[in-house]
């Protein structure tokens, strides 16, 4: 079907690279893939193979771990809030002014 050349030229070229994810695609991505790794996550905790008292014995919150695996949220409301003015969209607007105030100190 190819010339044998042709098949040389383009091994030599290496794979193409990946194509990237749009940040839609992304952020779609890291939500499906968190909420599968979490269901993940209890499921196993739930099974006669998890130790749960060796594991409740280590960690800071035994409590909310215990919440968790019976299918609360992994995060508080207040870690939620702190995320969103962190990363949220108020946080971009604020580095956009702080990125264009230095761009004007620059010059």
């Amino acid at each position: 079907c190819c010339p044998p050349g042709r098949r040389v030229q383009s091994s030599r070229l290496g794979p193409s690279p990946p194509r990237l994810l749009t940040e839609e695609e992304y952020r779609l991505q890291g939500e499906v893939e968190t909420h599968r790794a979490l269901e993940e996550l209890r499921s196993f905790c739930q099974s006669p193979n998890f130790s749960a008292w060796t594991t409740v014995s280590r960690i800071q919150s035994p409590k909310r771990f215990a919440e968790f695996v019976a299918g609360a949220s992994h995060v508080t409301p207040n870690e939620v809030s702190v995320h969103e003015r962190e990363f949220g969209l108020e946080s971009l607007f604020i580095n956009e002014q702080l990125f264009e105030e230095e761009e004007e100190e620059e010059e």
